[in-house]
Formats: C-alpha cells, sequence, structure tokens
C-alpha cells in the first residue's frame, strides 16, 4: 500500500473486524470450566490425565467477527487422555464415548439446554449467552513414539531444524474418527494431527517481528511477548490473517462450501511471512508470496508440523471435484491481490469507505479516513474526483455466483 494510507488505514478496517479480549477470555472461561469438570475427583475420564486445550484461531488469536450477528464463534478444542490410554489396548470408539459420556454429564451439571451433537471427529456442545459460539471437542490420546518420530525425519528433510522438529513431534496426537474403518475395532493407524505443535510453528513465525513483539510487552508491562496470551500479541501476521479471511468470507458469502478453509490461508501467510513490522508491508509481502507458497506437486500444502499431510488434498479428491476448490482458490487469490491493491492507490476516502463495505463487509467512518494522510472526500469539496487506475488484469464480477 501507498505510504499515505498503510498501516491507519487497515486498522480503520481491522478494528471491527477484531474479537475484543473478553471475548477470548470468556472462552478461556468456557473450555478451563470443561477441562476442570472432566478432571473432578469423580469423572470417569480422571484417571487418564485429561487435558483440555484450544485450536484453531482462537489459539492462534486469528478470530474474526462473523459476517452477520446472528453467525456464532467456533471454538476448536483437543481433549487429549495423556495417560493409560494406547492404540494396541483401546478403540476409537472407547476413547470418543469416554470423553462423550463426561459432556453429557457435564451439560446436566451447568444446565446447558442444547443437547451434545455428534460430529465425525468431535463433540459440539452450543452456548447461548452473550457470545454466540459453539465448542467443538475433538477426543485424542498422544500418538506412540514410533509415528512421531517419522514425522520428525519428514520435518527435518522438508527444512526444519532438528530441535524443533523434536520438540513439535512430540506434541503430536491421534484422533478419533468415526469414518475411520477401524473406529470399532483395534488398530494402529489412526488419524494424526497436532493443532499445538501447529499453533507453535505459527508462533516462530510472529516472532520475526522480534523488536515489534518487545514494544508490546513492553506497553503492555510484560516481562516478555510470553507472558502474554497469544491474542494480545496482535503480530502484523495475526492481523493479515484476519484481513484474508474476511475478505474470503466475504467473497464466498453465497457459495461458503467453495471456499478455502482456514488453514490453508493461515499456512499460506505465515510461509510468506518475513518479519515486517507494519501491517501494510506484511500485507504486500504475504499477497506477494502467497502464490509460490502452494506447491506444484503432491503435497500442494504441506503441513509445516506433518510435512506428509497435504492441506490442499481435497483440490484432488473425486468426491470433491464439483466443488472446484483449486480453481475457487486462485480465483481468490487473483481477487484479494487486485483488491488490496485496489484499496492501496486510492485516495478517495468515500470510495475507500465503498470498497470495503462491498469487499469486505467491514463498515469504516468516511469523516476519518478522510483525516489520514494523503485521503479525501470528494464529496466535500467542488473538486472533480481523480479518477482511481484500472488494474493491469481487471478483477473478475464479485462473489462466486458470477463464476
Amino acid at each position: 500500500m501507498k505510504p499515505h494510507a498503510g498501516s491507519a488505514l487497515i486498522q480503520s478496517i481491522l478494528d471491527p473486524l477484531e474479537l475484543p479480549d473478553s471475548g477470548y477470555e470468556q472462552a478461556a472461561v468456557r473450555y478451563q470450566d470443561l477441562g476442570a469438570w472432566l478432571c473432578r475427583a469423580d469423572s470417569s475420564c480422571a484417571q487418564f490425565g485429561p487435558h483440555v486445550f484450544p485450536q484453531g484461531s482462537f489459539r492462534l488469536g486469528t478470530a474474526v467477527r462473523p459476517l452477520h450477528a446472528r453467525e456464532e464463534y467456533d471454538l476448536d478444542l483437543a481433549c487429549e487422555l495423556s495417560v493409560g490410554l494406547a492404540k494396541h489396548v483401546h478403540t476409537q470408539r472407547f476413547v470418543k464415548e469416554l470423553v462423550g459420556t463426561e459432556i453429557e454429564a457435564y451439560c446436566v451439571a451447568r444446565g446447558i439446554r442444547s443437547a451434545k451433537e455428534e460430529k465425525h471427529r468431535c463433540w459440539r456442545l452450543e452456548y447461548a449467552d452473550h457470545l454466540s459460539f459453539h465448542m467443538d471437542i475433538v477426543p485424542c490420546i498422544p500418538e506412540a513414539p514410533p509415528r512421531r518420530q517419522a514425522v520428525k525425519e519428514a520435518m527435518v528433510r522438508s527444512g526444519a531444524e532438528s530441535g524443533l522438529a523434536e520438540a513439535l513431534s512430540r506434541l503430536t496426537v491421534a484422533l478419533t474418527d468415526d469414518r475411520h474403518p477401524g473406529y470399532d475395532r483395534i488398530c494402529d493407524d489412526w488419524h494424526i494431527s497436532n493443532p499445538e505443535g501447529y499453533a507453535r510453528w505459527f508462533e516462530s513465525r510472529m516472532r520475526l517481528a522480534s523488536g515489534l513483539l518487545l514494544e508490546r510487552a513492553t506497553l503492555l508491562k510484560a516481562a516478555s511477548i510470553d507472558d502474554l496470551p497469544v491474542y494480545r500479541w496482535k503480530t502484523p501476521l495475526q492481523q493479515v490473517v484476519q484481513l484474508l479471511k474476511r475478505h474470503r468470507d466475504q467473497m464466498f458469502r453465497e457459495a461458503p462450501d467453495l471456499k478455502p478453509v482456514s488453514v490453508i490461508i493461515t499456512t499460506l501467510a505465515g510461509r510468506a511471512y518475513s518479519g515486517e513490522a507494519d501491517v501494510a508491508s506484511a500485507l504486500g509481502a504475504v499477497l506477494s508470496g502467497i502464490e509460490g507458497s502452494v506447491r506444484a506437486d503432491r503435497p500442494r500444502i504441506p503441513n509445516p508440523v506433518d510435512p506428509e499431510e497435504d492441506f490442499a488434498d481435497r483440490w484432488a479428491r473425486p468426491e470433491c471435484r464439483h466443488l472446484r476448490l483449486e480453481k475457487n482458490f486462485w480465483d481468490w487469490v487473483t481477487q484479494v491481490k487486485s483488491d488490496f491493491a485496489l484499496l492501496g492507490t486510492a485516495a478517495d476516502a468515500r470510495f475507500i469507505a465503498e470498497q470495503t463495505r462491498q469487499k469486505l463487509a467491514v463498515t469504516v467512518d468516511v469523516a476519518a479516513l478522510s483525516q489520514l494522510p494523503g485521503l479525501r472526500d470528494s464529496s466535500a469539496s467542488n473538486a472533480v474526483p481523480k479518477l482511481h487506475a484500472i488494474p493491469s488484469t481487471p478483477p473478475k464480477l464479485w462473489g462466486p455466483a458470477s463464476r
């Protein structure tokens, strides 16, 4: 973006998107309460060392407000039963139903009216308070050492430093999934994941802005940035991910099944980020580098903490062919680059406000925008509005319905 707008303009767009700190705090109260319930003395899970922790956008500090007030936030949680369970002794069904039984009792004890809902990999709880959200709780157990070692070796082959690969691979967990052919029998090939390892990888990318993080910690009177919850880091990388996700949500508002999934956007942004200390520069770097982070061969978008997993595997699945997911991804990349380039070269505050409303579903104050250096409200004077540059590649019509 041009210096006249830059980060001040982007911040005016980000502010309405941000989940307030109180929202993260309320979510933490919820999952900590569930964790305490699972650990209570008469819990059937207590002997297995249950540990409930967030994953996804709440863990990464990249949550954004839903497009519509009636929509819920997604609070993704893992419930790791950390001791006493093993794949050569217990089935996936046993592990999932063990957690499900306690969640059922939790609903009764806390007066949660909506019954728990079973999903393929998780149990869902619906909350209806001042922050409307649902919790998806994924039961899991620690992955066995041989497979963790294989993950570590794959990370090293992909370029990760050996010590980091060792530390992150130790966090790999085995998931329950009722679609798995071995769900009801003893088997060794459970699906695996590593949400905490992924979060720490993302933190390592944010830490490239070391000077900014030091300033942030000092501003908030913390001894170090690690004394602050990640959502309070508010790094340029987190903010870029929020902007990209909101643009994606608005573009595919009429066809959400076609949109690029958040983990793809987050991973590509993390890989393209180079430690830029302001959000405008970070956005430019990510938009410039996002295409180069997609591989030509499989895995197209490797999981950084399990490089043999392809986050873009659905692009090639026969059952997903009708969704044209890869085409929709590249259409989104073209559109998001064009839209932010247009915002970055505009000088008319009213035009910027209208584009922001259309492309991000965000309302910004024209008068406030016109006070930013280099911006003006053309309707407030008799001057002829300046024509805005046409991108060299004209953007396609907006939204999936026009494809």
